[in-house]
């Protein structure tokens, strides 16, 4: 069986890639079941520079083929924030409920449909032999007005989904998949990893 090392060190995104690459004959292994070990920096300027900064790095120190994406939230009435920052916001360490609700103040007032917003995710990866591929993949909403649902992680409790009435950490894993930033772009990546196997 091949493997695959995703560069993440977050439970839940591994949870959602194992979930969405589980009919692929492939192994996906975190960092940490790699013993991959290495600082990477975050430094490019876009989603998809930060998916390949972190794909090569693995990739390097693993061997192994490497899978990263980058993603995360940009609010249109807030010129794009958090944007490539979403993991950052705030700092570091801040939680994303304080995370979730600096965006609700912040849009006090902003009607229906100046709230428009979309997750968007990079995947890429990098083949032992150098190669470069990324997949760019984008899941639009609104910001609602509370924070709202426990399936989710990170900023979905305050997407809202119009064609669900519902936020992303209202549906259930299957949906979201079905239709993520995540798991659109993932599904590109199989499909291309797929070809390139065969």
């Amino acid at each position: 069986m091949r493997k695959l090392v995703f560069a993440t060190g977050n439970a839940n995104k591994l949870r959602e890639i194992k979930a969405i690459l589980a009919d692929m004959d492939v192994e996906v292994l975190s960092m940490k079941e790699a013993g991959v070990d290495v600082d990477i920096v975050e430094d490019g300027k876009t989603f998809e520079e930060n998916a390949l900064i972190k794909a090569r790095a693995v990739a390097q120190a693993s061997g192994e083929l490497a899978l990263a994406d980058d993603s995360g939230l940009e609010v249109d009435a807030l010129g794009g924030e958090p944007g490539i920052y979403s993991a950052r916001y705030m700092g570091e360490d801040t939680s994303y409920d304080i995370k979730n609700m600096n965006i609700i103040e912040r849009l006090e007032g902003v009607p229906d449909e100046k709230r428009t917003a979309r997750f968007v995710c990079a995947m890429a990866a990098v083949f032992p032999d150098g190669t470069e591929k990324t997949f760019v993949r984008n899941m639009e909403g609104r910001i609602g007005y509370k924070i709202a649902g426990e399936n989710g992680f990170g900023y979905d409790p305050i997407f809202m989904l119009p064609q669900y009435g519902k936020t992303s950490a209202e549906i259930s894993p299957e949906e979201k998949n079905a239709i993520s930033h995540r798991g659109q772009a993932l599904r590109a990546m199989e499909e291309y990893l797929r070809e390139r196997f065969s």
